[in-house]
């Protein structure tokens, strides 16, 4: 199932997805918005906050059940992304369960995360920025010094080049025809910040819902 009015940001850390999605917040109206992140800030997703900070350590596979269960409630949960996109708002997420099957993928295979989402209803439309990996990186290290970010544990280059190859793998995947109600847009993440935002704005504002 396509939700019309859901989008995904995905990639790298450091890639600027949120960035770009501040920008086209501020071109929508607000009550025709909602604005959203995995993990989400429910106490699933503060649990997985502080895994991903190094201050929990659990196995492989524990994280991609609790990964899958902050992302259920992030779907189904009170004010989750089906509740808004059935109250006629863009639902605008930086990542959503294609992150679960890059990063996860190496770590547990890809069985298990795919299994784990594919229930999960897709996109309209994913952007998708792609930056190699030791850039991406270079930017995660100069956020931190800037603002004191603790640098997460999936944040090292041997995990970041591996994530990579594993998105390639991923967007792959989903662009088959099975899949083509869902848009993939490919962004060249190293392009200027309002260059993307361009780009991406040349899209959404044509969504049907925008037109009403």
């Amino acid at each position: 199932m396509v939700l019309q009015t859901f989008i995904v940001f995905e990639g790298l850390d450091g890639t600027g997805t949120s960035t770009q999605i501040k920008l086209l917040q501020e071109k929508l109206e607000s009550e025709k918005s909602f604005i959203t992140a995995e993990p989400t800030d429910r106490e699933t997703g503060l649990f997985l906050r502080k895994m991903l900070k190094g201050e929990i350590a659990v196995n492989p596979k524990t994280a991609a059940y609790m990964f899958a269960a902050d992302r259920c409630e992030h779907v189904y949960g009170e004010n989750g992304i089906v509740e808004n996109c059935e109250k006629g708002k863009i639902v605008i997420s930086d990542r959503y369960f294609f992150s679960s099957l890059a990063y996860q993928s190496f770590d547990c295979g890809e069985k298990l995360p795919y299994e784990l989402n594919k229930n999960f209803p897709l996109p309209k439309y994913l952007f998708f920025f792609e930056i190699e990996p030791e850039k991406s990186l270079e930017r995660v290290m100069n956020r931190s010094k800037q603002t004191g970010e603790q640098i997460e544990i999936y944040e090292k280059i041997d995990i970041q080049k591996k994530t990579y190859n594993a998105y390639q793998k991923v967007m792959d995947f989903y662009s088959k025809e099975e899949f083509s109600e869902m848009k993939i847009i490919r962004i060249d993440a190293s392009l200027s910040i309002d260059e993307i935002h361009k780009k991406i704005w040349s899209i959404v504002q044509e969504m049907p819902i925008l037109k009403s």
